[in-house]
């Protein structure tokens, strides 16, 4: 990984050269890609991400958005506090981070700030990670079994491991793949120090997710039998490994 910083009147854009030696604004915008036929769009997140297909491959293209009441406010802009600071630089890094760590990651290609005035829009790009599933689509499709929830468990304890902290675990972010799980979507992620309370109230996020899509239609008990207690136990394996 080599990190490389392109600025203009704009704002910035920060790039890995191992991935793709040159990245400019055009790679940012919908209608580029659109243009060329290269893009097509996929529902999740805050509005939806584009998947492009870039000299790079296929790619994943995020614009960030609030979300909550302070969205109809807000929009997209986010109060400037240096480039660090911004979304997409801080993701892109965390990103970096965990891939140095080896956790289940997609790989970061870059991020852009647009600066105007007291607030900015950011946006990031990221290697898609092909033939996955979310947890969501797995429930749905009746393949969210005592088997995948313990590898679920296992998943989030890695990260818990390494000090990560998702801001947002849910069922919309955990990916299963062919060769393994995926965990996505950073933004306001960080890694902290290893406590036990953050990690508890990370995973009963992820718990009333589960209940929010319908995990447990059957009835709390059947639940807990079938994947919650499956889920914990392969955490709790593979946090004191």
């Amino acid at each position: 990984m080599h990190e490389q910083l392109r600025q203009d009147a704009e704002g910035a854009i920060l790039f890995d050269t191992t991935v793709s030696p040159q990245v400019d604004g055009a790679w940012f915008d919908a209608e580029h890609w659109r243009k060329q036929r290269a893009i097509s769009v996929q529902s999740g997140g805050r509005g939806g991400v584009a998947v492009i297909h870039t000299p790079a491959g296929e790619c994943v293209l995020r614009h960030y958005r609030r979300g909550g009441m302070v969205a109809a406010l807000m929009g997209d802009r986010y109060l400037w506090i240096g480039s660090d600071g911004t979304r997409g630089f801080r993701e892109f890094r965390l990103l970096q981070a965990m891939a140095k760590l080896q956790l289940p990651v997609p790989q970061v290609v870059a991020a852009r700030y647009r600066r105007a005035g007291l607030y900015y829009q950011a946006d990031l790009i990221t290697r898609r990670i092909a033939d996955t599933h979310t947890l969501t689509e797995c429930l749905a499709q009746g393949r969210l079994d005592a088997e995948l929830a313990e590898e679920v468990g296992a998943l989030v304890a890695r990260f818990h491991r390494a000090g990560v902290w998702h801001a947002d675990l849910n069922a919309h972010n955990i990916l299963v793949a062919p060769e393994g799980l995926y965990l996505v979507d950073f933004d306001r992620g960080r890694i902290r120090a290893p406590e036990q309370g953050w990690r508890m109230a990370n995973l009963q996020r992820l718990r009333r997710s589960l209940f929010k899509i319908g995990a447990a239609a059957q009835g709390e008990a059947v639940f807990d039998k079938v994947i919650w207690t499956p889920l914990m136990y392969g955490y709790e394996r593979t946090l004191s490994a």
